[in-house]
C-alpha cells in the first residue's frame, strides 16, 4: 500500500480550513498550523454568504450547521469550520509558524517555530493578506489601499429591523446594517480612508458614533450602543491580484494570500472557499503534483477571480469619484451571473 501524500496547510482561516477538510476526505495526510494561539480570534462582524460560498460549504458537509445559524457573525462560521477540521482527523498546531528550508521537485522541507523540522509533498499557504509565505517564495505583490475604509461593530438588533438596510451619502459613502441573529446585527459605515495613526484606538467608538449619528430610522438606537472602542473595528479597503502564477515549486497560495477586494460584492470569503475547493479537487484527482498542475489551478481560478476584483474596486471608485450615473446594478448583475457557474 502506497504512503498517503502529505500536505502542510499554513493558516487556519476559511480557505485553510476548507482545503484541510477536503484533502482529508480525499485520504491525504494533512497538518494545519495557525500562528494565533486562539484559532477563532475573529472580529465579530457579519459575513455575507452568497450562492457560490454556500455551494462550497455544502461540499464541506457543514451546510446543515450553517443553515441552522442563518445570518451569522464571522466567528460562528469559523467555529463551524474548526469543528469540521477537528472531526476530519487533521493534525492541528496553534501558535505555530513555519519557515521554508528548501524544496525540490518532490517536496518541501520546513522548520516550525518550536524548532522541529518536517518534510511534505506540498505546502498550501492560506496565511492571509499579509502572507509571510507569499514574500518568502519571492512573490512581491502586496495589498494596496483603494481609498475607502470601513467602521464595523456588532450591536443589539432594534425591534423592527427585519432586513439589511443601506443608506448612500451623508457623512459617509454608505451606512448599513444587517441582522445576524434574533438579537444582534452587524452595523457599518464606509468613508474615505484616513491615516490610521491619527485615529487613537480609544476614540474608535466616538468616531463611528459621530458618523452614524447623522442617519435616521433605526440608526439612533444602534448608535446608542456604539460605546466600547474595543468592539469597533476600523479597516481600510484593499485590492490585490497576484498575476502569472500562485505557486513556486511545491508551495502554492490560496485565498487572501493571492487576491483581495473591497466587500462591495461580498465575495472575499466566497472566492477563498472556491480556491480551496478547486485546488483540493485538482490535487485529489491528479497523480502528479507538478508545475503544470499548479499552473492549471492558477489559470482556472484567475479568470474567475479577476472580474470580481475589478468590479468590486470599480464600484468603490465610482463612489469616490462621485459618479451619479454609474451602472452599478448592471455591473453587479453581470458579475453575479458569472458566479452562478461552477468554478
Amino acid at each position: 500500500m502506497s504512503k498517503a501524500r502529505t500536505v502542510l496547510v499554513v493558516g487556519g482561516g476559511a480557505a485553510g480550513n476548507a482545503v484541510t477538510i477536503l484533502l482529508r476526505r480525499a485520504g491525504l495526510s494533512v497538518d494545519l498550523i495557525e500562528a494565533k494561539d486562539d484559532w477563532n480570534a475573529t472580529a465579530g462582524s457579519g459575513i455575507t454568504l452568497q450562492g457560490n460560498a454556500l455551494r462550497v460549504l455544502r461540499e464541506l458537509g457543514i451546510w446543515e450547521q450553517v443553515e441552522a445559524s442563518g445570518s451569522m457573525q464571522r466567528p460562528r462560521l469559523q467555529q463551524i469550520l474548526i469543528e469540521a477540521v477537528r472531526s476530519s482527523g487533521a493534525s492541528v498546531r496553534l501558535a505555530t509558524t513555519a519557515e521554508i528550508l528548501d524544496q525540490d521537485a518532490e517536496g518541501v522541507s520546513v522548520r516550525f517555530s518550536d524548532g522541529t523540522e518536517s518534510r511534505y509533498d506540498l505546502l498550501i499557504a492560506a496565511d492571509g493578506l499579509g502572507s509571510a509565505t507569499r514574500a518568502a517564495i519571492g512573490i512581491t505583490e502586496k495589498p494596496e489601499p483603494t481609498g475607502m475604509a470601513i467602521w464595523r461593530i456588532a450591536a443589539p438588533r432594534p425591534q423592527g429591523v427585519t432586513r439589511t438596510d443601506l443608506a448612500y451619502g451623508g457623512p459617509a459613502y454608505i451606512a448599513g446594517y444587517c441582522p445576524t441573529s434574533d438579537t444582534t446585527l452587524y452595523a457599518y459605515v464606509v468613508e474615505a480612508n484616513r491615516d490610521r495613526a491619527s485615529i487613537p484606538a480609544q476614540s474608535y467608538a466616538d468616531e463611528m458614533r459621530r458618523l452614524t449619528s447623522a442617519y435616521g430610522g433605526h440608526w439612533p438606537e444602534i448608535t446608542a450602543h456604539i460605546t466600547d472602542p474595543a468592539k469597533v473595528n476600523y479597516t481600510w479597503f484593499d485590492r490585490m491580484l497576484v498575476e502569472g502564477s500562485w505557486h513556486r515549486g511545491r508551495v502554492v497560495l490560496v485565498g487572501d494570500a493571492v487576491h483581495c477586494c473591497p466587500p462591495t460584492l461580498a465575495q472575499g470569503a466566497a472566492l477563498s472557499l472556491e480556491d480551496a475547493w478547486v485546488l483540493a479537487q485538482m490535487l485529489a484527482e491528479s497523480g502528479s503534483w507538478d508545475d503544470a498542475l499548479l499552473q492549471a489551478y492558477y489559470e482556472r481560478r484567475v479568470t474567475r477571480v479577476r472580474p470580481v476584483v475589478e468590479a468590486s474596486v470599480q464600484i468603490g471608485q465610482w463612489q469616490l469619484d462621485g459618479v451619479r450615473d454609474a451602472d452599478v446594478p448592471g455591473l453587479m448583475a453581470r458579475t453575479m451571473t458569472m458566479l452562478r457557474d461552477l468554478p
